[in-house]
């Protein structure tokens, strides 16, 4: 076998090369702390460390997707619990205004902290997060939700709702409409409404009435007519009869599963009607005692229509409030919730940044033996070579 001189020293300079790569890889991953420099070092673990980032990244999203939620259902939670100490206050206006003695002047006053009141529900409706987006105007988070023209609010914005997804499995809604906080809220008892015609010249007034037997209501629109002062009919919205009896001051009316009492002395001719609820604002009802407290009270009758409206809007109120209250448990299960996706989004990335690590960093002791044992060995191929290199057939003819 015969080895050229060029063939030698070719041979020598390239393990030199491949002795040098590899003391330069050792002292980059010593620098970075990182195993893999390229995926050429390990492309099945270079594929997973990937995966591994993208996980974590997604996560990152996640987290920041959950803090816009919290903060958001932060502020609304409180947006909530100053709507229910203001619709608190205007129930206990409310009870003071459904007071035969108050003479004009005393309802008057009621009715100008009333109007306050009034205009800071709207301001409430109308209140903005901290990146200057509504709070209740649903997915148009840029338009004005609630425009006022007097006593008359419309809604102007959506009944939809934005989830933000907080984990890769769950989407959690950051809020809740204008419309399901402050308009859908079912009148009355929740099955009928009762109201007064404006015509009665009796002073009798009529509660909020219950139901008795639910399978018994069909739902219509009933008049309750007084043909006397002691007598009084049911009819429905076809004017056919549906029942009819003797009344006695204070009594109690019962048809078709609901019971309504009456107070006072109706006239002859008085109506009272018993409708199915339907849904009403806050707006219309606190409205509607200031409609009430602005009205002249000269007789008897005058005082039975304010009455039956306070009373017909203390029962509102009182929904108001509960409706605030359920909408203030969906608000604190949401809260719970994003805790609850924090913990495991804390676990997870606990585990995955494990992963990462035991894949991706450096073994310090075993990366500095190895450097080195490359450094001796590039040590002695120099050496070698640098012998060799000085050896040729005229170094044997000498």
């Amino acid at each position: 076998m015969r080895l050229s001189t060029a063939g030698m020293h070719a041979a020598a300079l390239a393990g030199i090369a491949e002795r040098n790569n590899a003391l330069v890889r050792t002292q980059a991953q010593i620098s970075t702390g990182k195993r893999i420099q390229t995926p050429a070092d390990d492309p099945s673990g270079a594929v997973r460390a990937l995966e591994l980032d993208r996980g974590l990244a997604e996560s990152k999203q996640f987290a920041r997707n959950a803090d816009v939620a919290a903060n958001r259902l932060s502020l609304e939670e409180q947006t909530l619990a100053d709507t229910a100490n203001l619709l608190q206050r205007v129930r206990e206006l409310t009870v003071q205004g459904n007071n035969a003695t108050l003479d004009q002047n005393a309802r008057q006053a009621l009715a100008s902290e009333l109007q306050v009141r009034f205009n800071e529900l709207v301001d409430i409706g109308n209140r903005r997060d901290a990146n200057g987006e509504y709070l209740f105007s649903g997915y148009s988070t840029q338009t004005k939700p609630f425009a006022q023209s007097g006593n008359n609010v419309v809604y102007a914005g959506d009944q939809g709702v934005r989830a933000l997804q907080t984990s890769p499995t769950q989407r959690i809604p950051d809020g809740h409409s204008g419309f399901e906080v402050f308009q859908n809220i079912a009148e009355g008892n929740g099955t009928f409404v009762t109201a007064a015609a404006p015509a009665n010249n009796g002073n009798a007034v009529i509660d909020g009435g219950s139901v008795t037997n639910p399978a018994q209501w069909i739902p219509d629109t009933y008049r309750l007519n007084f043909t006397s002062a002691s007598a009084w009919e049911v009819r429905d919205s076809a004017n056919s009869l549906v029942a009819s009896g003797a009344y006695a001051n204070n009594g109690t009316i019962n048809f078709n599963g609901v019971q309504v009492s009456l107070s006072g002395q109706p006239a002859s001719g008085d109506q009272f009607t018993v409708r199915p609820s339907d849904t009403q604002s806050m707006f219309k009802t606190v409205a509607d005692v200031l409609s009430a407290l602005q009205r002249n009270t000269v007789t008897a009758a005058d005082r039975a229509q304010i009455a039956t409206a306070m009373g017909t809007a203390i029962t509102q109120i009182d929904r108001s409030l509960d409706h605030v209250s359920g909408i203030r448990a969906e608000v604190g299960a949401r809260l719970t919730t994003l805790d609850d996706t924090q913990t495991n989004r804390d676990d997870r990335d606990l585990e995955l940044t494990k992963e990462l690590s035991n894949l991706r960093d450096l073994d310090y002791a075993k990366a500095i033996t190895q450097l080195n044992i490359q450094q001796t060995g590039l040590q002695a191929a120099q050496a070698s070579y640098a012998r060799i290199a000085q050896l040729s057939l005229f170094d044997y003819l000498r």
